[in-house]
């Protein structure tokens, strides 16, 4: 065997991080509880004590996301209850050896029912192949917010991305008709593409952020008002909100997500925002 096969065979022996989260909420009296968990390989997840509604702290036990891996989360919001997830901290899409890292959502909200997908920030780091896909199912009077932060390679570190990869693509149904859907691919050298005028500016930080409820034009100017200009927001439709936030880094991302969510979930934001 040459050097070269024996790292080939090295490579593809390594084991790959497989997980699978499932979690469901039920309405309780005025308040909610888990209905549905189970969770599987490096998947697991936290309960924080909360006076409404069901939160849930996902945790990846692998440390991290590299080509090969695959994790899943199927989460329902049953009628009139409300679901709350986020991330015990950022997520790291580290280089790849061989291969795509893929992770699948799934979010399904019954009538009258809520859910806030709130994670940290994904940071990625040179070689990083990611792939993503999340779809949200409303039913007619269901409720959303949904925040998606990204950051090209950690700025205080001196990190730049001339070699990553992220495909993203984010589906919002209600009663089987789309009413958001959004589709991101950067590739190659990401202080090249994010550089440009037309894509990034030179940003090294973005986010997207939907929310849906009937009172998403009564918010949509508080939400201006505290976007910088880099930043954007408009309605779909009466009661669909979009945003999109472009920013220096991640500290300068934060500092604009942090009063936009605290105001789109009624000051409900997990405190492992805050940590």
């Amino acid at each position: 065997m040459t050097v070269q096969q024996h790292i080939s065979a090295d490579v593809q022996a390594q084991p790959r991080a497989v997980g699978d989260l499932q979690l469901s909420s039920k309405a309780r009296g005025p308040l909610s509880a888990i209905d549905r968990f189970r969770t599987q390989g490096c998947m697991k997840a936290l309960f924080p004590r909360r006076a409404e509604g069901v939160e849930a702290i996902v945790i990846n036990t692998s440390g991290g996301l590299t080509g090969g891996d695959r994790l899943s989360l199927n989460c329902a919001a049953g009628e009139g209850s409300r679901l709350v997830l986020t991330t015990q901290a950022a997520e790291r899409a580290y280089r790849s050896a061989q291969g795509w890292a893929n992770v699948t959502t799934q979010l399904r909200v019954a009538a009258g029912g809520r859910i806030d997908w709130l994670p940290q920030e994904l940071i990625l780091f040179e070689g990083a192949r990611l792939s993503r896909r999340l779809r949200a199912d409303l039913d007619a009077d269901a409720r959303l917010l949904l925040v998606e932060p990204v950051i090209f390679g950690r700025a205080a570190m001196g990190e730049r991305l001339h070699d990553a990869c992220l495909r993203d693509r984010i589906e919002v149904w209600r009663d089987g008709v789309p009413i958001y859907c959004d589709s991101i691919r950067l590739e190659g050298d990401l202080v090249d593409v994010m550089g440009r005028a037309a894509v990034g500016g030179g940003a090294g930080a973005m986010a997207s952020l939907v929310y849906v409820g009937a009172d998403a034009e009564a918010q949509r100017d508080a939400l201006r008002r505290v976007l910088p200009r880099t930043a954007g927001a408009s309605l779909l439709s009466d009661d669909v909100l979009v945003a999109r936030v472009l920013a220096e880094d991640g500290f300068a991302l934060r500092q604009v997500l942090l009063p936009a969510l605290d105001r789109l979930s009624g000051d409900g934001l997990p405190i492992s925002w805050r940590l």
